[in-house]
């Protein structure tokens, strides 16, 4: 009898890892590329037949001063705000003294040299053009080679933000990338696009304009620019939407490049998850600062992610908040760069902001969003996103086929080690580990991801 139970234990293990076989087959088993309109409309009710305007123009991005003297009188409102808890510092998000502080820098130093910043602003070529009924704002910076040396190979380059950045974030890297450099046998030529429904760029207005939709569009802008070849680089978003670009076409990518790599496939999620709980059996041990087990990613859910939870269910509401409310505007976009540029920023009284930026430079983001009046839309990119029809395209699920990087900074919110990433980029040629730096490095720390991007692109040989 004994016998007989051994048997049947043996015979039901069996199964149960045949059928646990079978469906890893199936969770492994790369996904499909779905079929997407690539020349839907996105744009406003037409009266009639929709006409593509394909002219690429050059951008204005100038502001009318009676919108600046509007911002300073909203500035120069009595504050409301209330104090902070007694020594509690951004712990409980932006401290209303800082934020005090900064509102006057704002409104006595900042717009006094608006002019200043303005041309600051425009010092990067600006340019527009209609994509699928949307006017897609890019900045376009041209490559210099220096005369008498031999001329550097000039590779495209689709440049992409997130939230809560915009392109100001490159505004540092940009020149870097298109100045030759005795590192690199390649200089590059940038395009850098404000994301729908980001800064000058128009947003959807129709409902289903997620990250798949997004890539088709900045996958036509390039072609539009007349670059049928080209590398992907990107964090946040610019990450996401760079990824769709890269698994959704293939015939276009040379390479993906992204200070945030991620896989979102079913059998990533499973792997993450284990990672999550059993980071040792991942990940070197010389890594333990980046990966720190399931506590502290569920801690950093729960601390760090519910504006996402936000801006993907309720977005209209939390945006036509921030309308017309400069102060709320600013406290809720630059808290971001405390507590994603170093989780410890947190216990100071000014949230360490000026130990990586400026007044100026986080400022200048701000004003962006503010100009354009795009803080709603820019949030709708959680909600187009983070639904079930996106997910069921399954475009996380098709495996990136260009030769591929990823560079991790420790303080950055999430990290996914090579394992994980593995069926995502079966063509993984370069993966490192920083110790400084955190969300933004175009913007904290451009040197070092311009060092790291060109390593990459050495090693890959385009």
């Amino acid at each position: 009898m004994a016998k007989l139970w051994v048997r049947f234990l043996l015979g039901g293990l069996a199964l149960l890892v045949a059928i646990g076989y079978k469906k890893y087959g199936e969770l492994a088993a790369p996904g499909k590329r779905p079929d997407l309109d690539n020349n839907a409309y996105w744009g406003p009710k037409l009266k009639g037949p929709y006409r593509e305007n394909k002219a690429i123009l050059p951008l204005d991005i100038s502001v009318k001063p009676e919108v600046i003297e509007d911002l300073r009188s909203q500035l120069s409102r009595p504050s409301k705000a209330q104090p902070p808890l007694e020594g509690v510092a951004f712990e409980y998000g932006f401290n209303a003294n800082e934020l005090a502080k900064m509102i006057k820098y704002w409104r006595d130093t900042y717009l006094v040299k608006w002019n200043e910043r303005e041309q600051y602003l425009k010092k990067l070529d600006h340019f527009q053009t209609e994509i699928q009924g949307l006017k897609i704002h890019f900045i376009h910076a041209k490559p210099s080679q220096v005369k008498g040396q031999k001329p550097k190979k000039v590779l495209p380059l689709l440049l992409m933000h997130g939230w809560p950045g915009t392109v100001r974030e490159f505004y540092d890297f940009i020149p870097l990338l298109t100045t030759p450099s005795d590192k690199s046998d390649y200089v590059f030529e940038v395009i850098a696009p404000s994301l729908p429904g980001y800064g000058w760029s128009q947003g959807s207005s129709k409902t289903g304009f997620g990250v798949a939709q997004a890539a088709v569009v900045m996958r036509n802008l390039m072609l539009r620019l007349g670059f049928e070849k080209f590398v992907v680089q990107g964090g946040d978003w610019g990450s996401i939407i760079g990824s769709n670009v890269a698994s959704l076409f293939p015939e276009n990518v040379l390479g993906y490049y992204s200070n945030i790599c991620g896989n979102h496939s079913p059998l990533g999620q499973i792997k993450m998850s284990l990672e999550w709980i059993f980071p040792s059996w991942f990940v070197d041990s010389k890594y333990t600062d980046f990966y720190k087990g399931l506590g502290h990613h569920v801690n950093t859910i729960l601390e760090e992610m519910g504006y996402a939870h936000i801006q993907a269910s309720k977005p209209d509401t939390i945006g036509n908040a921030l309308i017309d409310n400069p102060a709320g505007l600013a406290a809720y976009i630059i808290e971001k760069f405390s507590t994603w540029t170093n989780p410890s920023y947190k216990s100071l009284p000014d949230g360490g902001l000026t130990k990586r930026f400026t007044y100026d430079q986080l400022l200048d983001n701000v004003m962006i969003y503010y100009l354009t009046n795009s803080i709603t839309t820019s949030m709708r990119m959680y909600s187009e996103s983070m639904v079930a029809s996106q997910f069921a395209l399954n475009v996380d699920g098709v495996p990136i086929t260009a030769k591929a990087g990823c560079s991790r900074f420790v303080h950055e919110v999430l990290h996914t080690s090579d394992s994980v990433l593995a069926n995502k980029f079966p063509n993984l040629i370069h993966s490192t580990y920083h110790s400084d730096g955190g969300h933004f490095p175009a913007f904290e720390l451009p040197q070092q991801l311009y060092d790291d991007f060109i390593i990459y692109i050495q090693k890959a040989e385009f």
